[in-house]
């Protein structure tokens, strides 16, 4: 029965349906690469620019696909060669095929620029320049390759499977034109040229939005085997589904070597495996194998993830230290030069040999995308440079980018006086039998104020030591500061900073009937390790004290 069922469908229709589900599934996973976009840059930003990142990446999206749906889809169609045609004139099977899957990978490009450009770009010149790659710059680039334009197949013979070069290169050219033009981070560069780090508030974030780029580029890459049927006389068959297993191995042995080769190289410069080197480079490794993943040997998608994971730091190093351009994510060493990497080892890696004309049409092809991607990035961001605002003004740069430009903070408790708290058991009440815990009234008695700045992990003990000798009241703040605890060495991405301001915590306890030495013994016993960085305990005098509640001044107050 089920054989005779089958027999009366159409090979077409069944074709055609099972098609059109894979290119939506896979559109949505790589739309879902935006939400590793957003945690990768968030996490290597500081956290006072933490929304700031969030919007461009929000409207990135909101903003470019309305813009390559109203123009940029049409703008690619005349750099092909086909003339103008609108987005909206499509069917529905080629709202799916056609544009929603040229849409993804615009968007995918456009995002990349944010990372480069983060922490001091005016919002509404990131927006312009989303406006400008959706339209046109990405649309053009498109265009002349897959498109049919006069690199592609069909013209110089350019190849770029899944937009190794296309879509990356071109994103990670874009956004170190953008950070030149810009300038650098306050703060980035000393006086006398050296090199400052500015380390991102989460490596939790980064490494977050790594993985999930991870999960969503099996959509980039494996999803570009666009059709899984086709026809042949009345049979269906596999179409470019035939060569998915060669894509899903040379995606998945490129990432992996691409964190290999940074991991060795961040080992080779600095003597430690750097986190985000290493999440860098799994990215950079997907990047390299992206563009070649249906011809590369296995041994080829090897080679190039490692080799684009081991150029990683050089790279990044090389444009931060000598070419002094302020490139926030990394986005250069990831998606750029990897990108362009990928796409030149074709001719020595593919599955049909060398091909000296297949050299020459990558060489020409990248050379030409380069060019018209810094040209046209640099007239956008340059347009609004002259004019004034192309960056936020150096007082909105010190406030962060979340106060200035959105009103918002992300952390509103980071930097606040507010309460500490130590997750620790309840404090043992012992107290008992004393008129008032935290001090009373006594007659002659001095108001007095311990004050300690100890270690946080030491609070929970302090608490309990102040219990014990009827003296619980105390005022908690976080604070961070400097006294004979050694400053420590941090790493970002391969660079060394010092941290010299430590994090602790001042505990505040204000008595009149307990002695003033008792409670400061009895917080040096509790936070007491032997090792520096312990803290100090301060005695000082207390004028007098008010009461809001009950209008009592003086020891009674206390």
């Amino acid at each position: 029965m089920t054989a005779g069922v089958l027999a009366s469908i159409d090979p077409s229709v069944l074709a055609e349906g099972v098609n059109l589900m894979w290119v939506a599934v896979v559109c949505f996973l790589i739309f879902f690469m935006h939400a590793g976009f957003a945690m990768l840059e968030a996490g290597q930003v500081r956290a006072k620019n933490v929304a700031n990142q969030l919007t461009k990446n929000l409207l990135t999206w909101s903003v470019g696909v309305l813009f390559y749906f109203l123009i940029g889809f049409g703008v690619e169609g005349i750099a092909g060669g086909a003339g103008f045609s609108a987005a909206a004139a499509l069917g529905d099977g080629g709202w799916v095929n056609s544009w929603l899957f040229g849409a993804v990978f615009a968007m995918t490009a456009a995002t990349i620029v944010s990372g480069a450009v983060a922490g001091r770009a005016k919002l509404r010149a990131y927006v312009a320049y989303t406006i400008a790659i959706s339209a046109v710059i990405y649309p053009v680039v498109a265009g002349i390759t897959w498109g049919g334009g006069f690199l592609g197949g069909a013209g110089l013979g350019f190849t770029d499977f899944a937009g190794g070069m296309i879509v990356h290169g071109m994103g990670g050219i874009a956004g170190l034109t953008a950070a030149y033009v810009l300038g650098p981070r306050m703060d980035r560069y000393a006086e006398d040229g050296t090199t400052n780090v500015i380390p991102g508030h989460s490596m939790t974030f980064a490494v977050l939005g790594t993985l999930i780029l991870a999960f969503g580029w099996y959509g980039f890459n494996v999803g570009t085997t666009a059709t899984v049927f086709a026809v042949d006389g009345g049979e269906l068959v596999l179409d470019g589904y035939a060569s998915v297993g060669r894509v899903s191995l040379g995606t998945t042995l490129g990432m992996a070597a691409g964190g290999v080769g940074a991991a060795v190289a961040s080992v080779a410069l600095s003597k430690k495996v750097d986190t985000l080197y290493v999440a860098n480079g799994l990215l950079a490794g997907l990047v390299g194998v992206t563009g070649i993943a249906n011809l590369a040997t296995w041994w080829g998608a090897i080679a190039v993830g490692l080799l684009c994971g081991l150029q990683l730091p050089l790279v990044f190093e090389f444009v931060a230290d000598r070419m002094k351009i302020d490139d926030v994510c990394a986005v250069f060493p990831v998606h750029g030069s990897a990108g362009v990497l990928g796409v030149l080892a074709l001719p020595f890696v593919s599955i049909n040999g060398f091909s000296v004309d297949l050299l020459v049409s990558q060489v020409i092809g990248v050379v030409v995308i380069a060019a018209w991607t810094v040209v046209a990035t640099a007239l956008v961001f340059g347009a609004f440079k002259a004019v004034g605002q192309a960056r936020v003004t150096p007082e909105h740069e010190r406030d962060g980018l979340d106060v200035s430009e959105h009103g918002v903070e992300t952390y509103p408790e980071f930097g606040k006086p507010s309460v500490a708290t130590d997750g620790g058991s309840s404090v043992v009440d012992a107290t008992e039998g004393s008129p008032r815990a935290d001090g009373g009234e006594e007659e002659g008695a001095e108001i007095k104020m311990v004050t300690a700045v100890v270690r946080p992990d030491k609070l929970g003990a302090i608490k309990q030591a102040l219990a014990e000798i009827n003296a619980p009241s105390l005022t908690v703040t976080n604070v961070s500061g400097r006294g004979s605890q050694p400053a420590k060495k941090g790493q970002w991405r391969g660079e060394e900073f010092t941290v010299d301001l430590h994090q602790k915590v001042k505990v505040d306890v204000v008595v009149a009937d307990i002695p003033a030495d008792e409670v400061a013994e009895a917080i040096a016993d509790a936070a007491e390790t032997g090792e520096p960085g312990d803290g100090k305990v301060f005695v000082l005098p207390v004028e007098d004290a008010l009461q809001v509640r009950t209008g009592a001044t003086g020891p009674e107050a206390v």
